[in-house]
């Protein structure tokens, strides 16, 4: 599994999904605790920051990390 996402992505998903976590517990989920969606969908770009490997990026063939030259 190679790496598909640049060092930007990677912390933009990483901020975006934890503060998606976060939003669950410190702010107002209006009663619905661990059935807040927004907590679960989180997760999904929290993952794919700290993997540096995102599925959808691979179907589609999109790369935003940068490419080395070969020597």
């Amino acid at each position: 599994m190679k790496t598909n996402e640049g060092g930007l992505d990677r912390i933009l998903r990483i901020i975006v999904g934890a503060a998606l976590l976060l939003g669950v517990f410190f702010g107002s989920n209006f009663g619905m605790g661990w059935l807040n969606p927004w907590g679960w969908i989180g997760l999904v770009p929290l993952l794919t920051g700290l993997f540096g490997w995102c599925p959808l990026y691979a179907v589609l063939g999109i790369k935003t990390c940068p490419v080395k030259a070969k020597e």
